[in-house]
């Protein structure tokens, strides 16, 4: 039993990582199930065992491969609690780097921003629409703590200053992918990031 259930998790890895190419290569319109099964080397049967449909391999897909940055930002707020900004600009420049290198992520991050978002698609975008939720809530109370410390500069509430660093972040990240990473995602992501938070600071 023990081998059968390995052997079941080992097809359904194979399975997700059949999708990312051909999904990457081809598209998502444009991909069939039995174009994955056929790059995974089982039958379409073994696609529907593991998965009902395009859309919840697509989410499989998609959370095989979580944004690590609210838990990076997390730790480092509570080992330097004092200094919120600090630790925004610190992480948000690690974290482009660390993408920067992350070849799978941006793989899957590029099939996701070239999805039409069709109404079988819908729960891509709904999934998507909450981490975003979950992030801005996060930065939030970020800037909220600056706030209340008499870092931030009173031309910045900490709603429009969360809503301008998580946008600032995706729009970058978005651009690198989409034009084929024809800048350094790290160096000049990170050059707009510390002239942000320049102007977020009470000088």
């Amino acid at each position: 039993m023990r081998r059968t259930k390995a052997e079941a998790a080992e097809t359904r890895s194979s399975i997700i990582a059949s999708a990312e190419r051909v999904f990457y290569d081809k598209g998502i319109a444009e991909t069939t199930l039995e174009d994955v099964a056929r790059d995974a080397g089982v039958t379409r049967g073994a696609i529907y065992w593991h998965f009902a449909n395009k859309t919840e391999l697509l989410l499989a897909l998609y959370d095989s491969a979580p944004m690590p940055h609210e838990d990076m930002i997390l730790r480092e707020l509570q080992a330097n609690p004092d200094d919120p900004l600090s630790v925004l600009e610190r992480t948000s420049a690690s974290w482009l780097d660390e993408m920067s290198k992350d070849e799978r992520r941006s793989r899957i991050y590029t099939i996701l921003f070239r999805c039409d978002y069709s109404p079988e698609m819908a729960g891509i975008l709904q999934k998507q629409r909450e981490a975003d939720a979950s992030s801005c809530q996060f930065l939030l109370t970020a800037f909220k703590g600056a706030y209340e410390k008499g870092q931030l500069a009173s031309s910045w509430t900490p709603d429009v200053a969360a809503r301008s660093f998580l946008w600032l972040m995706k729009g970058v990240y978005t651009d690198w992918l989409r034009f084929g990473m024809q800048f350094d995602l790290a160096t000049e992501g990170g050059a707009c990031v510390k002239q942000l938070f320049s102007s977020f600071r009470r000088q």
